[in-house]
């Protein structure tokens, strides 16, 4: 069995963080040809490691070197390169550049100057002010280090992912385990499956016709670092030193009773099963089944099972008992929103963008193919520092936009920006050249620091600038890198919904901005509306919109109040009241 696309782009990623390491910075032409490789296996439905060197080097993107370590991968499970600077750099010093303000150039001078290469060794070196005395750094860097590890919670002994590489960790167990035969069904379940921010351990259901072929293939996976435990129906094991992983094989009658019982979080499957005991019945991971014969009530399907409990079938977003249950009973809960019942993407970007990676007309061909009805495309705008378009600039967009609509009849295509919110809450360009746009889009890129009034009121010009029609990714935060700006949640939402300005909810699962929690918040107290966006800078990143849709439903937000949800005359009367 040769490794899914899935392993293979796990392996590049793994060789561009090295090798970040060993140029020295961020940014080179081999970090670059890298990720190029990724996004072109993520855009092929073909298998890569079936693929010849002459075929894999046809494939835009994806160079000799790269398709020569795309082989060697495939033969041997491992890239040669990785191993050999593993020796140099400890797999720590990966964690270290996650960190805000230490860069590849950064982790190294740390690593040669004061022989630090883990979080912990850091956090000493902080603890003697050691930091400040270094080249390039001072008393304000160590201080920011020091409040970025705290924020992310990097000193905390219960060690936990982050849900974007977890989910492309789980992603990529299965895409391996579906080639194993007899497989007939692969899922996750867990707080992955929930959709929480962070992840313990990631968990694995499967139905099969044989067990233990499943496990042996399960064990000998690419990445697997360690074996802790392995027997014909289950096993566990440590993926890339970082994340522990368990399988377990179901029998297909098992399988809804099993999937309850591994994704709801412990007080919701606690509440479940009072229920049933108020019943007359028993619930556990193989069945729900009557307390006196023994005789199985339910088992096959969540949804047979939550009928069998007089409740409606249960989104695993929401299953944390934070009341759902009762809001299921009495018939308040949102109907669960589903990614088909959007109709657009209103955060794209394109290669005009310095950080965009697909072209525009490579943008709207996928748009179309996903069956999209509306698209915007919005560019960074002029402000943001490398990747924004001048005035000039966006115009010749503008014109290869409108040269390009008679190709695209059923996609209605809007000319927008992603704009830059300033610390006075002014954005880019001057107000006659923002007329010029159909579409706005403003977001917090700078400022971070500011106080909460000060965050506050910002967004709030934003929001009542005619020019912008959502607001992008609205607390700024990067989910394991940086935490997100403080606001007063009540005053934004009571203005955006006054407004009618939209608030995004970013797909991206390093952002998944808003929270939860504030979209809850902002659906129970304000009629405030809402935008699900992919922030996509790559067709590939189109897929995001699944994440989003299930933040959406983690956050207690039903389909009408999502903009994107509705028809296209509808929205685009929404588009053009709130411009006018």
């Amino acid at each position: 069995m040769t490794p899914s696309n899935e392993s293979v782009m796990a392996a590049l990623r793994e060789l561009i963080s090295y090798t970040k390491l060993e140029d020295g910075k961020s940014q080179s032409f081999r970090t670059r040809a890298y990720e190029k490789a990724v996004d072109a296996i993520a855009s092929n439905a073909s298998r890569v490691c079936d693929m010849t060197l002459a075929e894999l080097t046809e494939i835009d993107g994806i160079g000799d070197s790269t398709a020569r370590k795309i082989l060697e991968f495939s033969s041997t499970g491992e890239i040669a390169k990785v191993e050999r600077l593993k020796d140099r750099f400890p797999p720590s010093m990966i964690e270290l550049m996650r960190i805000p303000g230490l860069g590849p150039k950064r982790v190294l001078l740390l690593q040669d100057s004061l022989q630090v290469v883990d979080v912990e060794g850091l956090t000493r070196a902080i603890e003697k002010q050691q930091l400040r005395t270094l080249p390039g750094l001072g008393e304000k860097s160590e201080e920011k280090i020091a409040q970025a590890i705290s924020l992310l919670g990097l000193h905390s002994d219960d060690s936990r992912m982050e849900i974007a590489d977890a989910m492309e960790t789980a992603h990529r167990v299965i895409s391996e385990l579906e080639s194993v035969d007899g497989v007939l069904t692969i899922e996750y379940a867990g707080s992955l499956r929930r959709l929480s921010e962070t992840i313990g351990d990631i968990d694995i259901l499967v139905t099969a016709d044989s067990g233990s072929l499943v496990v042996e293939a399960f064990v000998n996976l690419p990445g697997v670092t360690a074996i802790l435990g392995s027997g014909t129906t289950k096993a566990s094991i440590v993926m890339g030193d970082r994340v522990q992983v368990d399988l377990r094989v179901v029998p297909t009658e098992s399988l809804g009773a099993a999937l309850m019982y591994f994704t709801g979080s412990k007080a919701h499957n606690i509440a479940l099963r009072t229920r049933a005991i108020e019943r007359g019945m028993t619930l556990n991971e193989y069945s729900l089944s009557d307390v006196n014969s023994g005789d199985v009530v339910a088992a096959k399907t969540e949804a047979d099972i939550y009928a069998k409990l007089d409740l409606p079938w249960i989104a695993p977003e929401l299953r944390e008992d934070t009341g759902e249950i009762s809001a299921a009973e009495n018939g308040t809960l949102p109907a669960p929103i589903a990614q088909e019942e959007l109709r657009g993407d209103l955060h794209v970007h394109t290669s005009w963008s310095g950080d965009g990676r697909s072209s525009l007309h490579d943008m709207l061909d996928a748009a179309v193919e996903l069956g999209m009805e509306f698209i915007a495309i919005t560019d960074h705008a002029e402000d943001l520092v490398m990747n924004g378009l001048s005035e000039e600039r966006m115009l010749g967009q503008r014109r290869e936009i409108e040269s390009l609509r008679p190709s695209y009849p059923t996609l209605t295509i809007l000319h927008g920006a992603e704009l830059n919110i300033g610390r006075d809450g002014s954005i880019d360009y001057s107000p006659t050249f923002l007329d010029g746009f159909d579409f706005g889009v403003a977001s917090i890129h700078s400022y971070f620091e500011l106080s909460v009034a000060e965050q506050t009121e910002r967004l709030l010009a934003a929001i009542e600038n005619p020019a912008v029609n959502v607001i992008g990714h609205p607390s700024g935060r990067m989910l394991g890198k940086r935490g997100g700006i403080e606001f007063d949640a009540d005053a934004v939402f009571a203005a955006a919904s006054s407004s009618g300005t939209a608030l995004e909810i970013n797909s991206h699962l390093k952002r998944l901005d808003l929270s939860a929690p504030m979209l809850r918040r902002a659906v129970e107290t304000t009629d405030v509306l809402f935008a699900i966006s992919t922030d996509a800078h790559h067709v590939s990143a189109y897929n995001h919109q699944r994440w989003g849709v299930a933040q959406a439903r983690r956050g207690w937000v039903p389909s009408h109040r999502v903009v994107n949800c509705l028809q296209l005359d509808d929205f685009l009367a929404w588009v053009g009241e709130r411009r006018n």
